[in-house]
């Protein structure tokens, strides 16, 4: 039978992965593969499916928001404004315990509002922070959990890139996506926050000393440094996002806001140049062109998979196990925190969403709520071992004498305060449900 052959595609694309195949030629080719079984070698057929498939991608206006939110974030590092912005933070905080590790989990969230790509935020942070955070003798594990950590903030903090391309899969808006990750992202800021607050307070010698260009620095020419950074990136991101939540403009036009405001900053700030815009462009193009191909690819396996009677399969295998809506969810949520070890998130929500979205729907689950779910636990695979992505970011830039042993035990905290802030928005639904039913219900 015909569900029966679609289920070996999930083993083969698997082992595919292993061999070391890249993930988007790898579901371009297994659903071109059993799309020929399907339609009996018929290949125009699977071609057409396909071209379909592409034409949809290619067409869909709400992912013309990737690019610019992109750039967006491009400028804003190429341009220097981020250097600003993490000493603009550090001069405020570098008396409290553990000062330096608060300044990066700032730094990280309010580069995850302005440009929302996981990776390039701990990237860039990471090269700021971890010479930094070496220098005042911090530990290797805490050091390494909280770059980790602060970077997979991108997947929660709007405008996030994954929430924009889940809403798309899933078919539902993205401003009440949007809002609904505000009040869980927020949980995982002040959990993340706290942890490191509290450990500082415990481990005294964490505290780092005053940096010699801060000593002597006026309280004048703090809030003029304060002014100039971190007050025009904060009101950047508020009338990004603020724009979207309002309804006053749709994530595309949000997103060619952002663009232009990070480029005025820029200018302003004098870190604008043609090799600045240059970079910005360049880099944003191959994150793009990426992100676009493994979409693609995502969508043609999906395709093929549905097509060949996935879903059929899929509820037979809930109805034999006799599945629950709270069972068929956990099931769910399951699924995607073992995919993400092997895929990349966008691979992740191009294979299962359109797969569980209409299942979730049968079962009169919140579609907003099981998004935001599917959001955390997308999260925490980014950060659980052995495969977790966050760990091979900072191998990148981590200096030789940092061990994968400090990195695996550094992420290991945040992991459990994410899953704490995964319980609660299973036991509260309202976490994720209220401020979409607030901003855009009445």
């Amino acid at each position: 039978m015909i569900p029966d052959l679609v289920g070996w595609m999930f083993p083969i694309i698997f082992a595919l992965i292993l061999l070391g195949i890249p993930v988007a030629f790898t579901l371009i080719v297994t659903g071109f593969i059993f799309g020929c079984l399907i339609f009996d070698f018929n290949v125009w057929l699977v071609s057409i499916q396909m071209h379909d498939r592409l034409l949809d991608v290619t067409s869909n206006f709400v992912l013309a928001a990737i690019p610019l939110f992109i750039m967006m974030g491009a400028v804003l590092e190429r341009s220097g404004l981020a250097q600003r912005l993490f000493t603009a933070i550090q001069i405020w905080l570098y008396p409290v315990p553990n000062g330096l590790g608060l300044t990066t989990l700032v730094m990280c969230t309010l580069l995850a509002a302005a440009s929302g790509v996981v990776g390039a935020v701990e990237v860039l942070v990471g090269l700021m922070a971890i010479p930094a955070m070496k220098k005042a003798r911090y530990k290797d594990d805490l050091i390494a959990g909280t770059v980790c950590a602060g970077g997979s903030l991108g997947t929660i903090i709007p405008p996030s890139v994954l929430v924009v391309v889940y809403a798309s899969a899933a078919d539902i808006s993205v401003g009440d996506m949007l809002a609904g990750v505000i009040i869980p992202g927020l949980m995982m800021v002040a959990g993340f926050g706290l942890y490191i607050l509290v450990r500082g307070f415990f481990e005294k010698k964490q505290k780092a000393p005053m940096p010699p260009e801060f000593i002597g620095m006026t309280l004048a020419q703090k809030i003029k440094l304060t002014l100039t950074a971190i007050v025009p990136t904060l009101l950047l991101i508020m009338v990004v996002l603020g724009s979207i939540l309002t309804g006053t403009a749709t994530p595309t036009e949000a997103g060619g806001l952002g663009v232009a405001g990070a480029i005025i900053l820029a200018l302003f700030s004098q870190g604008l140049t043609w090799r600045t815009l240059w970079q910005s462009l360049s880099q944003t193009i191959v994150v793009t062109g990426a992100i676009t191909v493994i979409i693609f690819g995502g969508v043609a396996f999906t395709s093929i998979f549905v097509i060949g009677g996935g879903k059929t399969l899929i509820l037979d295998a809930i109805a034999a196990f006799d599945l629950s809506a709270t069972q068929t969810l956990l099931v769910f949520l399951l699924m995607i925190f073992v995919l993400g070890f092997f895929l990349d998130w966008v691979s992740v929500i191009l294979i299962s969403i359109p797969i569980f979205a209409p299942v979730v729907r049968i079962y009169g689950i919140d579609p907003v709520w099981f998004g935001v779910l599917v959001c955390i636990m997308l999260q925490t695979s980014y950060l659980t071992p052995p495969m977790a992505p966050s760990i091979f970011y900072l191998r990148s830039i981590a200096p030789s004498d940092m061990s994968y042993r400090s990195m695996y035990l550094g992420v290991l905290p945040f992991i459990v305060i994410q899953l704490i802030v995964l319980a609660i928005v299973i036991v509260y639904p309202w976490s994720a449900t209220y401020l979409p039913t607030v901003l855009f219900r009445l």
